[in-house]
């Protein structure tokens, strides 16, 4: 069991996981070895998640999973599969968390006059060097 968050958590078995080749550095290793691996998980017919859920992530994922609800998640840091292996299920684990994450309702807060007064007589002031300016450069012609 995967333990996303306190309500929530995915079985193993519900995630794939593929190795292949590697790019970038590493020599003859990363021509012979399968060391990327690419963790796979059928977000549409998940029986782990409610359907609000599911909503909420193709709505806050939608580069990361595919039209088929397929979201996937890749990693090839190291140069040992078992690693990548790990590293890809915690990347998919902080992706979930961030993505169902709801953020507490914003409440307006009304200005206070004192404070809005002082902004308004700041513009007028600004407005008034303006126009002593451009009084000054006709005066000038």
């Amino acid at each position: 069991m995967i333990l996303i968050t306190n309500e929530i958590s995915i079985p193993e078995d519900e995630l794939n996981f593929t190795a292949s080749r590697s790019s970038g550095p590493g020599g003859q290793h990363v021509n012979k070895a399968s060391t990327r691996v690419t963790l796979r998980f059928d977000l549409a017919n998940s029986p782990s998640l409610s359907p609000e859920q599911k909503k909420l992530l193709q709505e806050r994922l939608p580069t990361r999973i595919s039209k088929q609800g397929i979201l996937r998640v890749v990693s090839q840091k190291t140069r040992s599969q078992a690693t990548n292996r790990k590293l890809a299920v915690e990347r998919f684990v902080e992706l979930l968390q961030q993505s169902l994450e709801t953020s507490p309702e914003r409440k307006p807060v009304k200005i206070a006059s004192a404070a809005r007064e002082k902004r308004i007589a700041a513009k007028k002031h600004r407005g008034q060097l303006k126009r002593e300016r451009a009084w000054k450069i006709s005066r000038e012609d």
